[in-house]
């Protein structure tokens, strides 16, 4: 059987008298800040501390919007004897928020924790070329990184954690069996 002519109007005011009735739920955006989620990704932060400059994160990008220069130092040798140690140095650390898509990939592949999701997102700009951000503003984005969320308390230890307990278990008997036998002497 086909539907009636005008059904379908029916049914869109009637959609559209129930919505006029509910509350707005608008937030006025400049006026009262929104309340995001811990795990917002809002930009990116550089701890340049750090920070390698191994590349990965450059070469993972899959809009290579991170742009890293460095140079090369020679380190004096740390003991008497061995040999001069070269290490990189960063000279330029920058990110195109423009080409950027915020996927996390350099976040991730980064095996040294100096890149963090900010859930700073207030940085428009009028000019698109100011989107691209240096080490400097990376690194005050940083103070806005949230703490890491504490460990599950029913979470096993780390075997790390295992080994040097037990250790320190067995340092201390040991200590506590020499007090003893000297005591007994």
């Amino acid at each position: 059987m086909p539907p009636l002519p005008g059904s379908g109007l029916a049914k869109g005011l009637a959609v559209t008298l129930r919505t006029m009735t509910r509350k707005t739920v608008t937030e006025q955006y400049p006026d009262a800040q929104p309340e995001l989620p811990p795990r917002t990704r809002g930009v990116i932060g550089l701890f340049e501390e750090n920070c390698t400059v191994c590349m990965l994160c450059a070469r993972e990008c899959p809009d290579w919007c991170i742009y890293i220069d460095s140079h090369k130092e020679t380190v004096p040798p740390a003991a008497p004897g061995g040999r001069e140690r070269s290490r990189n140095v960063l000279d330029r650390f920058a990110i195109d928020f423009s080409l950027c898509m915020y996927c996390g990939i350099c976040i991730e592949v980064c095996p040294f924790d100096a890149l963090f999701w900010s859930p700073e997102f207030e940085y428009a700009e009028t000019d698109i070329h100011e989107l691209t951000h240096e080490r400097d503003k990376l690194r005050e984005w940083m103070w806005t990184v949230p703490a890491p969320p504490a460990l599950d308390p029913a979470a096993e230890d780390p075997k790390e954690l295992v080994t040097a307990r037990k250790a320190a278990e067995k340092l201390a008997a040991a200590e506590a069996a020499a007090e003893a036998k000297g005591e007994e002497s």
